[in-house]
């Protein structure tokens, strides 16, 4: 997620367009569904058909030939899970599916494998996670959490699917708080920031559906 905010916050930048942080953020963590099906199905799929540039490029064109550069910065914070963070550490990416089964990944070119639990990989997502913070400070991009837009709502998705349950541990094997204490300290951090933004959406849309109702008898009996 740092990483697709990095580089959607810089191509907006460089397009001059506007982006909904919640719904780059979704993206950039949506190719991991497949871990919830792959337990579902019982069968490991992980780092296939969702992992895929060409399925990426095939389900965006549609918002491209519509949205034209604003689609970009959406572009990249998907694919970038892919191409980028699960190319540099893990591989194994079925990256050209279905036009090809072959596998792709920093490690399929001959280098030394970066598991996710390797210091290397730790220090990349802290350092990426210290930088997004950083900018996302500095603009005053966390303002977005905390305005009560309804595309807020769409964070349940990284709260239900990967920040809470690596948090816990269940359905994973273990608790991230166990095994990498200094990421789940980010994992917690969103954690946090997403579950205000999600309840301040709720709270705002339950005003607006029954605050209003509930002053209406207040006017009558004050006529």
């Amino acid at each position: 997620m740092a990483l697709a905010y990095l580089l959607g916050k810089g191509a907006s930048k460089a397009l001059k367009t506007k982006i909904n942080i919640p719904i780059l953020l979704v993206l950039s963590i949506l190719p991991d569904i497949d871990i919830l099906f792959g337990l579902l199905l019982r069968y490991p799929i992980h780092r296939g058909p969702t992992h895929s540039i060409i399925v990426a490029a095939f389900v965006f064109l549609p918002l491209f030939i519509i949205y034209h550069k604003k689609t970009m910065p959406y572009f990249l914070a998907l694919i970038s899970h892919a191409l980028i963070a699960d190319f540099i550490v893990g591989g194994q990416l079925r990256l050209l599916w279905p036009l090809s089964f072959s596998s792709f990944g920093l490690h399929e070119l001959g280098y030394p494998l970066i598991a996710i639990g390797s210091q290397i990989n730790v220090v990349l997502e802290l350092s990426l996670f210290i930088m997004a913070t950083l900018v996302l400070i500095i603009s005053n991009d966390w303002r977005a959490f905390f305005k009560g837009h309804l595309s807020n709502l769409v964070l349940i998705i990284p709260l239900a699917t990967v920040l809470l349950p690596s948090t816990i541990g269940y359905p994973f094997n273990e608790s991230l708080l166990l095994t990498a204490p200094v990421l789940a300290a980010a994992h917690i951090f969103y954690l946090i920031l997403f579950s205000i933004a999600v309840l301040s959406t709720i709270i705002g849309i339950y005003r607006r559906l029954f605050g209003e109702k509930d002053k209406k008898p207040n006017s009558q009996i004050q006529s």
